[in-house]
């Protein structure tokens, strides 16, 4: 079993900043996405952020989601988040590992610290994509769950985010709707 990169725990940190059970999200204002740039370590101090920004940081979230989730993938939702990445610039740096002055990829120097922050999760996300790491990455597909989890298992074959819970609701749900009887059928 392998354990989940940096830049895995950190996509799946921001994904999660939406939690469906609970009906919180940590990123609801421009104060919120403050407070969780700051806490993610994705600036050096909490950084003025605008209606564009939180605007931005929603659509780049939901693709995000969307790219993590198991069945039927709103591809408009996927075009949103890219319109979000293609403003953000990264760079390739030859000299990184030789330096060891961080990550290969990363984000253009001159953004300001939102776009910064964001161009930072920009690259760990295409990190796993381009890794394959981004397969171990998954969401529930509980309607009343969709927390965002890593997928430890030997053959990538986890579904839910907890058997306990959810996997055992959707068998329960799944057996009820099996043995539900009609009205009119024989006892």
């Amino acid at each position: 079993m392998t354990d989940p990169s940096a830049q895995a725990e950190l996509v799946i940190a921001f994904a999660n900043t939406v939690d469906i059970e609970d009906d919180t999200d940590a990123l609801a204002d421009t104060a919120g996405l403050a407070r969780w740039l700051a806490d993610a370590d994705l600036t050096t101090s909490t950084p003025v952020v605008t209606a564009e920004d939180h605007d931005r940081c929603h659509r780049f979230r939901s693709g995000v989601r969307e790219l993590l989730g198991t069945e039927n993938q709103r591809a408009h939702v996927l075009a949103e988040a890219d319109s979000v990445l293609r403003e953000l610039p990264l760079l390739v740096s030859a000299s990184a590992a030789l330096q060891d002055d961080g990550p290969a990829l990363r984000p253009a120097p001159e953004l300001p610290a939102v776009p910064r922050a964001f161009a930072t999760l920009a690259s760990a996300l295409a990190v796993l994509l381009i890794t394959g790491e981004i397969e171990r990455i998954k969401r529930c597909p509980a309607e009343d769950c969709g927390w965002v989890f890593w997928d430890n298992s030997k053959n990538r074959s986890r579904r839910w985010c907890s058997m306990r819970v959810c996997g055992n609701r959707n068998k329960a749900r799944s057996f009820a709707s099996r043995n539900r009887r009609s009205p009119d059928s024989p006892r």
